[in-house]
């Protein structure tokens, strides 16, 4: 059983010392879900037979809207496509790639798919307009994340590992073609699993307070300000206690959002997406 002060302990290393929410309804559920770190370490070992039909089975049961099912997932395990794949996740405005994709025996590409849509609805006759506009393309890629953070938290039940990997969208209809996506489908982003490497291990990242995050009945413009304060401290600690370069957390949230070249290709994403059906209208 975990103890008050073991508890204490998880949210001091979510938040930092003294920065986490006074009153939490735990439970052994909530405490899985607090100590989630991303894992860029693996073994080479494989996955526990039934693994990935088991994170199937939890993505599965994710909300989806309407009762569409409009995602899929790919498990790819071929070393060598997956070294062809972990290529072109390559980040080149920072010179790195994601090598942990190799080390890990699965990787997972989670899809947002409306060619099952499109089929069954051109097969009855139908123009599948909707399919065309800006939601269809939201909706789909918000299934894809909504299943794929169940099978995240499956997978860490399990004593495995996950990093997500945004990347996948760098070059996304060379993935595509990888994969032999059909049309009305892409790469939302990939979930790299395996068993952690304990000779490599990862520290939980902490967050900020929720003073952030939370809002109550209205939207609060100015409330999180105080909040990156304080978060700076902490994340600088994180980072030091990594073995990470000295950086605050404003200068990563400048990098990412000022100019485009960080994007790694990302910025063609829509003539990409257009080209393999999504409208965006």
């Amino acid at each position: 059983m975990t103890t008050d002060e073991q508890r204490q302990e998880l949210l001091d290393l979510r938040y930092g010392k003294g920065n986490g929410p006074d009153k939490i309804l735990w439970n052994e559920q909530i405490e899985g879900l607090l100590r989630h770190r991303s894992v860029r370490a693996y073994l080479p070992d494989p996955l526990p037979e039934g693994a990935v039909e088991t994170l199937v089975a939890a993505a599965q049961s994710a909300s989806t809207s309407s009762n569409l099912h409009q995602w899929s997932v790919v498990a790819v395990s071929d070393p060598e496509l997956k070294a062809r794949i972990a290529e072109t996740t390559r980040m080149h405005s920072i010179g790195m790639g994601n090598p942990y994709i190799n080390e890990a025996p699965v990787f997972l590409l989670w899809i947002a798919d409306l060619s099952r849509s499109h089929a069954i609805t051109t097969e009855a006759g139908g123009r599948a307009e909707v399919l065309e506009h800006l939601d269809a393309f939201l909706t789909s890629s918000l299934d894809a994340a909504l299943a794929a953070q169940n099978a995240a938290v499956a997978a860490e039940s399990l004593g495995l590992g996950t990093v997500y990997i945004g990347a996948s969208r760098n070059r996304a209809e060379e993935l595509a073609e990888l994969i032999d996506l059909p049309p009305f489908s892409f790469v939302a982003f990939g979930l790299v699993v395996g068993r952690p490497d304990p000779e490599r291990p990862t520290l939980v990242r902490p967050r900020p307070s929720q003073d952030m995050v939370l809002h109550h009945d209205r939207y609060g413009t100015g409330a999180w300000k105080s909040a990156a304060e304080v978060y700076e401290t902490v994340f600088q600690q994180w980072r030091e206690d990594s073995g990470m370069r000295e950086k605050t957390w404003k200068d990563a949230v400048a990098f990412s959002s000022g100019d485009v070249a960080v994007m790694d290709g990302r910025e063609n994403l829509r003539a990409t997406v257009q080209e393999r059906g999504f409208e965006l209208r």
